[in-house]
Parts: C-alpha cells; sequence; structure tokens
C-alpha cells in the first residue's frame, strides 16, 4: 500500500484531486488506475475528476498539466481544473502568479492572486461554431450548437433549466450519432437577460451532471453571444449556486481565445492510500 499526498480542490464545485508529480510518483501507465481508485464517491476520496502536476515538455511553460476525467480517461483540459492546478501550482512553487501551463489543447495563461482564493485562465483558442438542426432526442427533435473551447461541448437552449431529466437527456446528446467518435458533453442554458445565463452541464466521462464546467460556460457564453447577442463579460450561473465570469471578443462564428474567472477553494490536504 502507498500513501499518495494529494490536496482536494474545488473550482465553484467542480472538484478536483491535485497531485504533485513532478518528481514522477505516479508512473505514467498506473495514472489512470490511480485516479480509477480516487475519484468514486462515498468510497473513497471522491471527485469529478483528478489532475497531477508534471514538469513541461515543451520551452516556455512552467508545467504541464495532466486532467483525467473520473473514469481513467485522459482528456485535453479542465477549464476550472486549470484554475485549480494555477492555485496548486503556485502553492507548491511550481509557478508564480503568472504563470504559462501546458496542456493538450495547448497553452493556458493563468494569473492567480496573492490571496489564492480565485484564478483567471485564458482559455484555447475555440472552434468554429456548429449548428445541428432538428436533431432527435427523447421527447422530440431540438437544434443543438457546438463548439470545441479545449473539449468539445453540445448547447441546447431551454426555458427552464431545472424541468431538465439532465441525466437522460445529456446521455442522449453526449452518445448521439452526430458527435460521434468521440462523443461531447451536454450543456442546457436558460436565458436571463442582462448578459447572465443559467447552465447545468451533463459531463462525458463523469456520465452525470457535475456542478460546474468552465469549458463548457465558455462555450456556452460564446455561442450565446453569437446567437443571442449577448456581449461579454457573461455571467454564468451554474449548478453549484456560484457564478463564473467568460471574457470574450466575438470573431466570425467563434471568438479571441476567452478569459475564464472564478473562485478556487483547496478543500484539504492528505493521504491517500492506494494498492
Amino acid at each position: 500500500m502507498r500513501a499518495i499526498p494529494i490536496v482536494k480542490m474545488s473550482g465553484t464545485g467542480n472538484d478536483f484531486i491535485m497531485v504533485d508529480n513532478r518528481d514522477g510518483l505516479i508512473k505514467e501507465a498506473d495514472q489512470p488506475a490511480f485516479v480509477k481508485a480516487a475519484c468514486p464517491r462515498r468510497v473513497s476520496a471522491g471527485a469529478d475528476g483528478a489532475i497531477l502536476i508534471e514538469p513541461a515538455t515543451k520551452p516556455g511553460h512552467d508545467f504541464r498539466m495532466r486532467y483525467y476525467n473520473a473514469d481513467g480517461g485522459e482528456a485535453e483540459m479542465c477549464g476550472n481544473g486549470s484554475r485549480c492546478v494555477a492555485v496548486f501550482a503556485r502553492k507548491i512553487g511550481a509557478a508564480g502568479a503568472e504563470q504559462t501551463i501546458q496542456t493538450i489543447a495547448g497553452s493556458l495563461k493563468a494569473s492567480v492572486p496573492n490571496d489564492e482564493r480565485s484564478a483567471r485562465v485564458r482559455l484555447s483558442q475555440p472552434t468554429e461554431m456548429k449548428v445541428f438542426e432538428g436533431v432527435a432526442l427523447p421527447g422530440g427533435k431540438a437544434d443543438l450548437y457546438w463548439m470545441d473551447t479545449g473539449v468539445p461541448h453540445a448547447i441546447e437552449y431551454v426555458s427552464d433549466v431545472a424541468k431538465i431529466a439532465i441525466k437522460e437527456r445529456g446521455a442522449a446528446i453526449r452518445y448521439h450519432d452526430v458527435f460521434k467518435p468521440k462523443g461531447t458533453n451536454a450543456n442546457f442554458v436558460q436565458l436571463l437577460g442582462k448578459n447572465e445565463i443559467r447552465l447545468r452541464t451533463y459531463e462525458r466521462g463523469v456520465e452525470d451532471e457535475t456542478l460546474a464546467c468552465g469549458t463548457g460556460a465558455t462555450a456556452c457564453a460564446i455561442v450565446t453571444g453569437l446567437v443571442h447577442g449577448y456581449t461579454s463579460p457573461v455571467k454564468v450561473h451554474i449548478a453549484s449556486g456560484d457564478a463564473l465570469t467568460i471574457h470574450f471578443e466575438l470573431k466570425g462564428k467563434s471568438s479571441t481565445p476567452p478569459y475564464l474567472e472564478g473562485g478556487v477553494t483547496t478543500v484539504y490536504k492528505g493521504e491517500f492510500y492506494w494498492t
């Protein structure tokens, strides 16, 4: 049995197991197994995913962020995870207040204030928005919008997000033929006016609703700007009861690299006993 030092962090309700892996504490081949052991709720530490900090493999970066969903699958990146990893990196001395983070999705720029209770991250360049009209779903057809903000997101506009059977409808979108082979995250957006929206997200890899999704909030804010004329910054109210702020400048059917801003909480520090 090994004692793995961990820190539990939450980015406005999106929670993660953080590991300083700069010395190769967990070998790459063992990382999916570690994540699958640590992330189940009620029977383990419990989290939406796990993030490992490793030495950068590209010049000009402070460190490399390895993000794994709870199912052990490595993803391109995670918006709220990037905010948490920026705070974590500053706490452990892996980077300072201004950071450049290496991810599969590209380079991220992060700023962490001295109180280490929040972070602002410039995400990678979003793809152009796509529109899928009349997609067959349980209960009838729907128009879906799609954008990749580091990871792929489908968006459906609804009158009241509270009434959505999110696990059923989210899974139907996540696995729909139009988004194969990789699948997509599914987001349900309610327009509130005054550049504010309410959001619920079904996240692939978690295969359920998550209380927050940074890349999802970012995609929804930009698409809402394109489709409904909202202007930056857009305030996104999420399932945790918190809010994220998205800054962007529209450009064609996309935007310039957007900024994701919100709070970060360090929940606890401890050891995870792993066999």
